[in-house]
């Protein structure tokens, strides 16, 4: 029987099988168990169930709430597994005393979907030298002295959005860039790739006239949008890291009536967000970012089971625009 606790946590069940994760890539690597690692500390039977640690920096997003759903649903499934969910509140150093808090009190893997890499990099490697299996999620650290990581490609991300936009203006014309938390590598690289998908060199008629760090959040993305708007008559495209910041420019511009006069694309894609935006005409497109929840769990489920995994799963995107929802949305290569 499952039962869900945040902040103490929350237990999941589960059935005995170790599945793989399902879809992208796979980069194998040199993680194999270790001696420490096979001494575990629960049996791994209902009722004494393996403990899995949730570390979330924080439930304001949508995308990381859809997460922490996608791992809760996973484990449901396996009555062998109990998952502990906290959540940081968008602050890395409560994120890292919860990161620790798990260590201390012995759980058997630890997921960690980080806020930022520097606060978190130094105890996950201790963590995993110690012999505590860590999966890190969508964000990369600056060390690779953890079990495996779980993501999809940022960069190539990024460069689809700025091939998009690029092939949409033909050309020429304004674009508006609302970035994520530029401290965070996913903020950064999907920043980078867009410039290169944008291709500036071989399109000097394409103008990035305002950009702004609105650190994921659609209040934040809206405030930045109303000087975007303030200071520039024509804007063409609005290109935001994630679907929130995208929803907040939309309002922005709707608020003074101009909302038509310009694209919106956005990042993460999830069915009642993103994808629900493009069905309604408020974005152009939106790209899917996974959010390897369910993978987590499947991985997690074979280091317990004491087999290897690969260092680094990269998880598919797909392209979502209003003549493709009905179809599963058109794979990005």
């Amino acid at each position: 029987m499952a039962t869900l606790a945040f902040a103490g946590g929350a237990m999941a069940g589960c059935e005995n099988k170790s599945p793989a994760p399902s879809g992208g890539s796979t980069t194998l690597a040199a993680y194999r168990p270790t001696t420490t690692m096979n001494a575990k500390k629960h049996k791994g039977t209902p009722e004494d169930p393996f403990v899995i640690g949730m570390s979330q920096c924080n439930l304001g997003e949508p995308w990381r709430a859809q997460m922490n759903d996608d791992v809760r649903k996973a484990a449901e499934k396996q009555p062998q597994l109990k998952v502990v969910f906290k959540d940081a509140q968008n602050d890395s150093m409560v994120q890292r005393s919860q990161f620790e808090e798990f260590v201390d009190q012995g759980v058997d893997v630890i997921l960690i979907s980080p806020k930022e890499s520097a606060p978190l990099t130094e105890p996950v490697a201790k963590a995993h030298r110690a012999g505590i299996p860590v999966i890190v999620l969508s964000l990369a650290l600056l060390k690779d002295e953890y079990t495996t990581f779980i993501g999809a490609d940022n960069v190539k991300i990024g460069q689809e959005a700025g091939k998009w936009v690029a092939e949409t203006l033909a050309g020429k014309g304004t674009v508006v860039e609302l970035k994520g938390l530029m401290t965070s590598v996913p903020a950064q690289e999907r920043h980078r790739g867009f410039l290169e998908g944008l291709d500036l060199r071989n399109h000097p008629d394409i103008k990035v006239v305002f950009d702004a760090d609105m650190q994921w959040l659609e209040p934040n993305a809206r405030r930045e949008m109303e000087s975007a708007l303030a200071t520039n008559p024509r804007i063409d495209v609005v290109y935001a890291h994630n679907d929130p910041g995208a929803h907040g420019a939309y309002l922005a511009a709707k608020q003074v009536g101009r909302e038509k006069q310009m694209k919106f694309v956005g990042i993460d894609a999830l069915p009642q967000e993103g994808i629900s935006y493009v069905k309604d005409g408020i974005l152009s497109v939106t790209f899917q970012y996974p959010t390897g929840g369910t993978e987590a769990i499947a991985t997690a489920l074979r280091v317990l089971a004491g087999e290897s995994v690969p260092k680094k799963i990269t998880l598919p995107t797909r392209l979502f625009a209003a003549n493709t929802i009905a179809g599963g949305g058109t794979a990005v290569q």
